[in-house]
């Protein structure tokens, strides 16, 4: 399957919360860029080993721009920090996507918890469950109000609809008060911190929950054994050692294969799953997509067993 990958120049460039730069990105040409939908990211080339994924937070009808947001992390790995030192308004980006394992899925009523940047992938699905006609509501928690993106647009856009909730104001986000008598048919959409993730994954009911982890899931792993792996498309069997990822084995084998994070969060290298039981170790795939056993995450996922067949 191919992937739209293309150099785009950032026209706008502008602070929208204190550590928080917004790019707006076009095709030098005026070419339309790719229809996305709500929940959507894109990889950003950075270079030579610096490529981050960044959820759109424009509008999905507008196909003359994409817009992303970047909070600039201290401690991070160097990525936002390129962002915002290295990437100037009028220069160029390349990306490639946009992929989406963050969905908006039908329902009459929406919960919806953001934390600090986690506002992004949720700004879109706000306009489209209006415009859908579902009920929602937005908690929104930040460590300051000047910290927070787009809150004082939230705010003047959907009224008390959207409660902003500075920490330094009014402490922790009172999550009890918006999942602990969550209607049937509603969903819940939640993006942020870990601990804030991992906090309202304890509070809500089974199957309502849909998260996305800009960082990976703390895994309990330990006893990694060998196993071996049909590439049922390219004719080949290699041999995944204990301190290897089925990733690294394939790409050694010089077979091609998408790839981005490499920490199980971005959904680049989802592969189908043809024979076999994953060990699944991702922060993508929903409880059912596990159960199934229908595809996994290459960079991360091991196996149940000696043997998997992937579909490259």
């Amino acid at each position: 399957m191919s992937v739209y990958e293309a150099e785009l120049v950032v026209p706008r460039r502008e602070f929208v919360a204190d550590g928080v730069v917004a790019l707006t990105l076009r095709h030098p040409l005026g070419e339309p860029l790719p229809a996305w939908e709500p929940g959507a990211h894109i990889d950003v080339v950075l270079g030579p080993g610096l490529e981050r994924q960044y959820s759109l937070c424009g509008d999905p009808a507008d196909r003359s721009a994409w817009r992303i947001a970047v909070l600039r992390e201290p401690d991070g790995r160097g990525g936002s920090a390129h962002v915002h030192e290295q990437v100037g308004q009028g220069d160029k980006v390349r990306v490639r996507g946009p992929r989406n394992n963050f969905g908006l899925e039908p329902a009459p009523r929406y919960r919806f918890v953001a934390g600090g940047i986690g506002i992004t992938p949720i700004l879109p699905m706000l306009a489209a469950a209006e415009a859908a006609g579902a009920e929602w509501t937005l908690l929104y928690g930040g460590r300051t109000r000047r910290s927070m993106a787009f809150g004082e647009e939230l705010a003047r856009r959907y009224g008390d609809r959207v409660t902003i909730a500075p920490e330094d104001e009014t402490g922790l986000l009172d999550l009890p008060a918006v999942l602990d008598d969550v209607p049937e048919g509603t969903l819940v959409y939640c993006c942020g911190p870990g601990p804030l993730l991992d906090a309202v994954e304890e509070r809500c009911p089974s199957g309502v929950l849909r998260v996305e982890r800009f960082r990976p899931k703390e895994q309990e792993t330990g006893g990694d054994t060998e196993f071996e792996v049909r590439l049922a498309r390219s004719g080949r069997t290699l041999t995944v050692a204990p301190d290897v990822s089925v990733l690294d084995a394939v790409r050694a084998a010089g077979v091609e294969v998408l790839y981005s994070c490499t920490e199980g969060t971005c959904g680049t290298c989802e592969t189908d799953v043809l024979e076999g039981e994953p060990d699944h170790r991702d922060s993508v795939l929903t409880d059912d997509e596990r159960a199934a056993g229908e595809t996994m995450l290459i960079c991360v996922s091991r196996c149940r067993g000696g043997r998997l067949v992937l579909d490259l």
